[in-house]
């Protein structure tokens, strides 16, 4: 709801925000846009299919509301690509170029509005063996490389021009991966964003004793640490960015989530990951499963809420000192 006002003050309170638009089902997304000749409908549950849902539609009209909200709220917009479009996908392995057609005629439709996007994220958890599918380091910078070059064409005389941002998955396990991407794709990449759930389901029992040990805290330093040898190691400008993390996968468990001890693993990792050089940390989410900063009903804050205001003074100092 938009025009809660509730909602409109939440996210006015942290301003200026970075909010991210995406996730799993960003690629199975298209844009009601006047080129797209499909029917502009919703998402629907498909339990047996890919992602559990059929492919959804995203209204123009819907844009435009949310991006009246986004410019009263003085957020800034990551919006997340959808990077599946055009390719067939064989034994969870994506095959063939990304189809850019639909998306460069949104983003056109974006610019058309004046709509001020702070940067365009290529899907979602494709990298290494991906969640759900994945696409080959290789063929993934190509069509890195291929957004690169839309955005400045449409961009062109726009200033600033918005961030090119990849691959938005996990880097344990892919190291590899992201090895190739930066190595294939050059430049192209303004900013290279990982995710972590490092506590494990948000069914696990042993939530709390993890949240509360410092210990295997910091387990997750060497999957930052390996990112910044990466991204040193490829001579790349871009900037590491964690583009998701909500501490435990599967909407987080409520009582623990959504609860004040909660708070525990998630200063501690924003600390790390100003120790490693994180320039953008993304929780996961503002609204939405038992890790939401606000009550997905009431849109009141849970207590994560407050320790994300006062969080980010303790980054900035971080810095600073």
């Amino acid at each position: 709801d938009l025009n809660n006002k509730i909602l409109l003050n939440a996210v006015k309170a942290f301003s200026p925000l970075k909010i991210r638009l995406g996730g799993t089902l960003q690629d199975k997304v298209t844009y009601g846009t006047e080129d797209n000749k499909e029917p502009c409908t919703s998402f629907v549950l498909k339990p047996d299919i890919m992602f559990s849902f059929t492919q959804g539609c995203l209204p123009m009209q819907r844009w435009d509301e949310l991006n009246s909200f986004f410019q009263k709220a003085g957020v800034k917009v990551i919006f997340g690509l959808n990077a599946l479009a055009g390719r067939s996908v064989h034994g969870g392995v994506a095959v063939g170029p990304w189809n850019p057609t639909n998306a460069e005629s949104f983003i056109r439709y974006t610019v058309s509005k004046k709509y001020n996007i702070h940067g365009w994220e290529f899907g979602n958890e494709l990298c290494g063996a991906g969640i759900g599918t994945s696409v080959a380091a290789d063929q993934y910078a190509s069509d890195v490389v291929v957004l690169r070059k839309i955005v400045q064409d449409v961009y062109r005389g726009v200033e600033p021009k918005p961030l090119i941002i990849a691959p938005g998955g996990f880097f344990d396990g892919a190291a590899n991966w992201f090895k190739e991407f930066l190595n294939k794709s050059g430049e192209s990449a303004n900013a290279v964003t990982h995710h972590i759930y490092n506590l494990g389901a948000g069914s696990d029992d042993h939530l709390v004793e993890r949240i509360l040990d410092p210990t295997y805290l910091d387990g997750v330093a060497s999957t930052f640490s390996g990112l910044k040898n990466v991204l040193q190691s490829s001579g790349t400008s871009a900037e590491a960015w964690v583009g998701e993390a909500g501490g435990a996968y599967s909407s987080g468990c409520h009582l623990v989530s959504d609860a004040f001890v909660n708070s525990f693993w998630y200063l501690d990792q924003l600390g790390m990951s100003a120790t490693y050089g994180t320039r953008t940390y993304c929780r996961q989410t503002l609204i939405g499963g038992n890790y939401g900063l606000l009550n997905t009903t009431t849109f009141n804050p849970n207590p994560d809420y407050y320790r994300f205001g006062s969080a980010l003074v303790s980054v900035i100092l971080h810095e600073l000192i």
